[in-house]
């Protein structure tokens, strides 16, 4: 086999021509390797190649080369447990760069385990998941425009690829629960008619299931435990010889329908876990490098997941978390990213707005115009941020989440805090940025959903195989009287105005919305409430038992949103010009009355033109409403407005939008 010393440059495994011979350069970043062999898998052989290094970076091009070729590393250096330097030759190692990934390892037992630790002396080449060389540029994209949908007028849809289409009939079975999938006229058809303008898709990206997992014959459904940063993850298509190629071809066809694709990326933490978890990639590559490391070479774990990524103080995992955003916009087209556990980004090892991450984002020109979303915080020491991410982050907001909730479900009501998070969270975000950067959610994919919000006190995650310990649990939720499924009909049609009043309280507030992916046609999951090993009709959206009458609630919601400026155009703080806070009288609210835990119902005038009626309670409220010519925009069948009096009663949690003619 003919080898050149190849380039240091683009890190990864890259088709290429050199000297006028066609073939594949590979590239890996080890500072403190002291030998590198290429291992090059083909017609059941393996080939070693000794690589050459130039600075950090060691290389080689390989002559004949052809996408499909299957390859990974052995990394050779002083092995110093003390220092972190965990090197072992005999681990075949994954290319953090790879765009291509085969092979599961088995690690559903204590002993299959063994055969991935690092300090266990036997070869696992045949068992370890290789990488794979992939041709890139080579998909047509027919004139792919980006839509480029500002951050006012953006509605996002929060799905996992498999769960959105598995049980949808409509969606031909074969590729049902693929990204073919959610390609697919049907699936696109649903995202139409609901209005939504973004997509975030959990993780798509290459990952593995956990030991804990395996041994008890679950799988890691969500998609967060990624090895293969830089590689769709072929369970997720249809197509499992080329994934990528479908993953493109879905963002293309949402990108048709003018619907933009975010991606949920983990830059936190890797499958390899603790010291003792499987050395796959980073750890046998660069460990101390790669991780955040006590003073006696213990993992730092601020993610719950065993390890912690050094993306600040490194420049190369920098480097390499700062190449696969832009692989992922330069390759794939996609529009933006959410990052699990964000705080992580910014620490070195404390959280700052000033950190290099955030100043590698904001002056790379493929990334400062993508939209960036954060989960602002992790589990160590001050990792709770939220409000503390720089321009142009967006944020999960989980106080508009929790104080939403508790002001319908609970029994008080805070108006105060109502009014604050309905009018966009001024009080987190308007130091330095704009109403669109609080992202509004009432239900995430951790967690209830919706319908489970309303039919549940207490978690039930038995089938997690973790004794119902996993999950949160205080989930500011109320079962209206039954736990669980019920036939009361007073009760069922309690929960359903409690669906809908969370639904128009998040789709009618100030800031970008976040419709978690099947609430809108109540889709339960039995009450667990944290499904990520639940790769079965527990995650996956029953579509054959779906409220069509809440779908339409919900798009007529998104409608009206899209009507009023204030929502979906200005983007600006509201003023008292733009907005009056008006009591169920139609007086301005006072001093006395946002001390008053027990009214839990407002008026709120937007723009002179539209007035939204609240009533959080569990018993009649009636409205005196302002003075004009009013017409009811959404509201229940019984809900009727008394011209003469300009009156309207809510029998019940419920929300009404009316506009002036």
């Amino acid at each position: 086999m003919k080898y050149l010393a190849g380039r240091p440059f683009p890190l990864g495994s890259r088709l290429t021509e050199i000297n006028g011979e066609k073939g594949v350069n590979f590239a890996l970043f080890s500072r403190r390797a002291s030998g590198v062999e290429l291992a090059i898998f083909c017609d059941g052989k393996e080939i070693r190649l000794p690589m050459i290094k130039t600075d950090e970076i060691w290389h080689l091009f390989v002559v004949g080369l052809k996408a499909g070729t299957q390859y990974g590393y052995r990394v050779t250096g002083c092995v110093n447990e003390e220092k972190g330097d965990l090197f072992n030759p005999n681990k075949l190692l994954v290319d953090p760069y790879a765009n291509g990934i085969v092979g599961q390892p088995d690690l559903s037992s204590d002993e299959a385990v063994k055969w991935f630790q690092w300090n266990d002396p036997r070869d696992n080449a045949h068992l370890a998941p290789k990488s794979v060389v992939v041709a890139r540029d080579t998909f047509d994209w027919e004139g792919d425009y980006k839509p480029f949908t500002p951050w006012a007028e953006t509605i996002i849809y929060e799905t996992h690829v498999k769960g959105f289409s598995k049980l949808n009939p409509k969606v031909p079975s074969e590729i049902a629960g693929t990204f073919a999938g959610l390609a697919h006229e049907t699936s696109i058809a649903h995202l139409k008619r609901l209005g939504v303008t973004a997509v975030e898709l959990l993780p798509i990206t290459y990952h593995i299931d956990e030991p804990h997992l395996q041994k008890i014959g679950l799988c890691n459904y969500w998609g967060y435990n990624v090895l293969g940063h830089f590689a769709v993850d072929p369970k997720l298509a249809y197509n499992k010889a080329d994934p990528l190629t479908e993953f493109k071809q879905l963002v293309k066809t949402l990108h048709k329908a003018g619907i933009e694709v975010i991606m949920d990326v983990v830059f936190n933490h890797t499958a390899e876990a603790g010291k003792d978890g499987p050395t796959l990639s980073q750890r046998g590559i660069d460990n101390e490098a790669y991780y955040w490391l006590t003073d006696n070479s213990d993992y730092l774990n601020w993610t719950g997941c065993g390890n912690t990524l050094n993306v600040s103080s490194d420049v190369a995992v920098l480097r390499w978390v700062i190449d696969c955003l832009c692989y992922w916009v330069k390759e794939c087209h996609v529009d933006g990213f959410r990052f699990d556990l964000g705080a992580v980004l910014g620490r070195s090892p404390t959280f700052s707005e000033k950190s290099a991450f955030f100043t590698a984002i904001y002056s790379n020109s493929k990334l400062s115009h993508v939209k960036l979303i954060a989960e602002p915080w992790d589990i160590g020491w001050s990792g709770y941020q939220l409000g503390a991410f720089p321009k142009p982050f967006a944020e999960w907001n989980d106080r508009f989440r929790d104080d939403m909730r508790r002001f319908f479900l609970q029994t008080s009501g805070d108006l105060g805090l109502f009014v604050r998070r309905f009018a966009g969270s001024d009080d987190i975000f308007a130091r330095h940025r704009l109403p669109s950067n609080s992202v509004n959610f009432i239900t995430a994919h951790d967690g209830f959903t919706l319908h489970d919000l309303v039919s549940y006190n207490k978690k039930h995650n038995l089938a997690n195989g973790e004794q119902n310990r996993d999950g949160h649990g205080n989930n500011i939720s109320h079962n209206f009287g039954v736990e669980g499924d019920t036939n009361d009909k007073t009760i069922i049609e309690q929960r359903q105005l409690a669906k809908k009043a969370l639904l128009a309280t998040m789709l009618l507030s100030g800031g970008t919305p976040m419709l978690l992916a099947g609430d809108e046609l109540g889709h339960s999951q039995q009450g667990n409430n944290n499904s990520y090993c639940q790769d079965n009709e527990i995650s996956w959206i029953d579509w054959q038992t779906a409220d069509e009458a809440l779908i339409d609630y919900t798009s007529k919601l998104i409608a009206i949103r899209k009507q009023i400026p204030l929502l979906s155009r200005d983007n600006q703080w509201w003023s008292g010009e733009k907005v009056q806070w008006l009591r169920p009288d139609a007086n301005v609210i006072q001093f006395k009355d946002w001390q008053d835990y027990s009214t839990k119902a407002l008026q709120i005038l937007l723009e002179d033109k539209w007035l939204i009626l609240v009533n959080a309670k569990q018993a009649m409220q009636q409205f005196l409403l302002p003075k004009g010519d009013w017409q009811i925009l959404l509201g229940e069948k019984e809900t009727t407005l008394m011209t003469d009096t300009l009156a309207v009663t809510l029998n019940h949690i419920e929300v009404c939008v009316l506009q002036r003619n």
